[in-house]
C-alpha cells in the first residue's frame, strides 16, 4: 500500500490524538501533518488522503481547517482517495454534532473520492452536516461522551481503509 497522508487541525489537541492513533494503526504508510503547517504540494503528493477536523462553537470547522479550506480547490483529486474523520460532542451539542466534519466534506472539490463512511447507529443526536443519506461521510470520534469507544472505532475504521485504499 502506498503511503498515507493524514493531516488534521486540532485546536484542544484531541484531534492530534486521534491522527496519532489512526498512523499507529497504520504504522510506517502513513505520515502525520498539522494542517498549520503545511501547502497544496504536501497534499498533492499522496494518493491516499485522510482528513480530520473537529467542529468548534455551534458546527464551526476547527480554525486551521477554516483557513486552509479554500486552498484545496487547488488541487487535483482525480486518481486519488480521501477519507475523513471528525470529532464532536453530541452531549453538549446534538443539534450540530461534527458539523466541522460535515463543513470539510461540503466544501471538498471534489466529493467522488471520499471513501471510509461511517454508521450512525451508536451515536445520539439531532442533526449533523456530517450525516449524508443515514451514514456519516467519516469516521466519527466523541472523546467527551464515548471516549471508551474511540479505540475499537479507530480500529474497524482502519480495516475498512485498508480496503477501500487499495
Amino acid at each position: 500500500m502506498e503511503t498515507i497522508g493524514i493531516f488534521y487541525g486540532s485546536t484542544s489537541g484531541t484531534t492530534k490524538s486521534a491522527a496519532i492513533e489512526i498512523q499507529k494503526a497504520f504504522g510506517k504508510n502513513a505520515d502525520i501533518h498539522d494542517i498549520k503547517d503545511i501547502n497544496i504540494d504536501m497534499i498533492a503528493r499522496y494518493t491516499n488522503l485522510i482528513f480530520g477536523t473537529s467542529a468548534w462553537g455551534i458546527g464551526d470547522m476547527q480554525d486551521d481547517w477554516e483557513d486552509f479550506i479554500d486552498n484545496l480547490s487547488g488541487i487535483d483529486f482525480s486518481g486519488k482517495k480521501l477519507a475523513l474523520f471528525g470529532l464532536g460532542d453530541q452531549d453538549e451539542y446534538p443539534e450540530s454534532f461534527v458539523d466541522g466534519l460535515g463543513t470539510l466534506y461540503c466544501r471538498l472539490p471534489d466529493k467522488s473520492v471520499v471513501v471510509g463512511s461511517w454508521p450512525t447507529e451508536g451515536y445520539s443526536y439531532y442533526f449533523s452536516l456530517a450525516d449524508k443519506d443515514g451514514k456519516f461521510v467519516g469516521l466519527v470520534l466523541d472523546e467527551h461522551s464515548q471516549a471508551a469507544s474511540s479505540a475499537e472505532r479507530i480500529s474497524r475504521w482502519i480495516s475498512q481503509l485498508k480496503k477501500e485504499f487499495i
